[in-house]
């Protein structure tokens, strides 16, 4: 059994055999309260006196640090030990996240740099290393989750967590691997299914013009070729290949074709090889109605926020991931907004494997979080800086993720305030539905949960009350079709949600211990009470003929404790009643 934490490939949509875990006590750390650390030479450091378990941040139990006040910025060092076999490769250092700004050295080297906490991104090594020799790597770390310019989602801004915000997370927290790929090897493969068809169309990039190479793709199910063709290399050229096997991908049936991405040089060598997977199915928004595969969807999804008590945003194990998926379905839930946080790739592996859809949603920025004169003290000029930061690092997000079947809704904000403006705020959010729709057009966009609507697929509010007469009320208004706020843009006729309601908070009696800063929305002593509340409000939805739903929460978190499971995933509730209540549709 390995002893590396999270030992697993982090990126099962695009494997490669060449690569090494990075994760590890391998790694050590230095502090860096007073940002001194360039000008005292730590970036060119031989190794720091204290040891960090990554992928765990530092304020983790797992890190072996456990440090939660604020972190301003940080250092890690680790040797890199490369290959006698990757001679002639490109070598790449892959970063699941990193929270929030970082650069990165090689022996005192400048190799990249990375701005953004929940994206993906590569530092490429080829010209700094060489086959066969170690070299001292060094990642310098920033973050300020109160500087209002950068996207930090329920992190605490106060010293301790409160309410419906937590511990705060910083620097690596997310698999580190390094991986050697072909000169002009795959950079990454839109696969982008045509359900009216039966067909799937690849878009490849590669690291360097392929030229004189072929691209061969095979595509493979319930173990024979469906399809397999050859194609001239070149990056941004879509190749379609209809399968002769076809089987759709739906929760009832989450069925997915294998495929093999092959680059083939002039004398016919593979000299690049990718093993991935897609789903063939279809989202659509119709009238006031969603759809996949041509069925009416009604959506009975949970807000799923991916905290752990020992890793805060990273799952202790790959197990841990597939077993919170398992715990939803098996409260009736069949599917989840992934809130206030990017997931790591191989939870949407799994949801993809069990059939579990999920709306795509992202760290709030920090302007439309905390507000001009918030805690931030914003400027209109730090405003705009944190719009920029956010589109640029969703831009990334859409592009890591797009080829996912489990993801069906792009949600990019959530509870937006105006901040600097109303105007300044219309523009912002026009411009990210216009740039989700541009990376990706097969999906329906939400431009923000909750409120405030510019443009957007889909009509989605926030109702939290602990009387189903007064839900009844506010979701469906006198006069109107739907709920909505003065800041919104008038409706359209979009499929009606209420995106988070409930929040009733139960704890049980032998948990009172860990309750002293307790917090919910709605808190009950009894906990028939909660499920009567639960029922009443889920068939109002129903009644009113709504296209689904999401219930605030899967699990507590730290404080917040309103979830259908305890934070260590325990039952709370009689899961056959739960399960009962969240399995009902229209």
């Amino acid at each position: 059994m390995s002893t590396i934490p999270r030992p697993e490939y982090p990126r099962p949509q695009f494997f490669r055999d060449s690569w090494l875990n990075l994760n590890g006590s391998e790694w050590s750390y230095e502090f860096d309260f007073g940002q001194s650390g360039v000008a005292r030479g730590l970036c060119a450091s031989k190794g720091f006196s204290k040891s960090i378990n990554v992928p765990f941040c530092p304020e983790s139990e797992l890190s072996g640090v456990g440090y939660t006040d604020f972190i301003p910025a940080m250092f890690y060092h680790r040797k890199l030990a490369i290959p006698e076999e990757w001679g002639g490769k490109r070598v790449l250092l892959n970063f699941g996240a990193v929270d929030y700004e970082c650069e990165g050295f090689i022996n005192g080297a400048s190799v990249g740099c990375h701005r953004g906490g929940s994206s993906s991104f590569s530092f490429d090594l080829t010209n700094y290393v060489a086959a066969g020799n170690e070299y001292d790597f060094v990642l310098r770390v920033k973050d300020d989750v109160r500087s209002g310019i950068q996207a930090s989602g329920k992190q605490s801004v106060n010293y301790a967590s409160s309410g419906c915000h937590y511990t705060r997370v910083t620097g690596i927290w997310q698999t580190v691997w390094l991986e050697a790929v072909a000169l002009t090897g795959l950079k990454r493969c839109r696969i982008t299914p045509d359900w009216d068809n039966g067909a799937f169309t690849f878009t490849p990039e590669y690291w360097a013009d392929p030229c004189d190479c072929r691209l061969r793709i095979q595509t493979d199910a319930e173990g024979k070729q469906a399809a397999c063709g050859e194609f001239k290399a070149a990056s941004g050229v879509s190749h379609v290949l209809p399968v002769s096997i076809r089987r759709d991908w739906s929760p009832d049936d989450p069925f997915l074709y294998d495929i093999i991405l092959e680059l083939l040089d002039a004398d016919n060598n593979v000299i690049d090889r990718v093993s991935s997977y897609a789903g063939l199915r279809k989202i659509e928004v119709s009238g006031k109605r969603v759809f996949l595969n041509g069925v009416e969807l009604f959506q009975r999804l949970v807000l799923d926020q991916g905290f752990y008590p020992d890793g805060i945003w990273t799952a202790p194990s790959d197990e841990a991931l597939k077993r919170d998926i398992m715990l939803s379905q098996a409260a009736g839930f069949n599917g989840a907004r992934l809130h206030q946080k990017v997931f790591e790739e191989r939870f949407h592996y799994w949801a993809d494997k069990l059939g579990y859809l999920t709306w795509g949603e992202t760290p709030s920025w920090g302007a439309a979080f905390l507000g001009v004169g918030g805690t931030g003290a914003l400027s209109r000029e730090n405003y705009w800086q944190g719009a920029y930061n956010f589109s640029n690092e969703w831009r990334e997000i859409v592009l890591r993720d797009v080829n996912h079947p489990s993801i069906i809704v792009w949600t990019p904000a959530n509870e937006t305030a105006t901040g600097a403006n109303l105007a300044d705020y219309r523009h912002i959010m026009r411009e990210l539905y216009m740039l989700t729709k541009d990376l990706d057009p097969t999906r329906p966009v939400n431009d923000t949960s909750g409120y405030y609507h510019v443009k957007s697929d889909l009509w989605t509010v926030h109702l939290y009350t602990g009387s189903a007469a007064e839900l009844e009320t506010q979701l469906c208004p006198a006069g109107a079709e739907v709920y909505s706020r003065p800041e919104d843009y008038g409706y359209c006729g979009q499929p009606y949600l209420l995106d988070e309601f409930g929040g009733f908070g139960y704890v049980p009696p032998e948990r009172k211990l860990y309750s002293e800063r307790s917090w919910s929305y709605y808190g009950f002593e009894r906990m028939e009470e909660v499920l009567n509340k639960i029922s009443e409000q889920v068939d109002i939805v129903i009644k009113h003929g709504l296209a689904g739903y999401c219930y605030t929460q899967l699990t507590d978190v730290e404080q917040e404790e309103n979830g259908i499971y305890n934070y260590d995933r325990s039952e709370k509730f009689p899961m056959d009643k739960i399960r009962e209540i969240f399995l009902r549709r229209p």
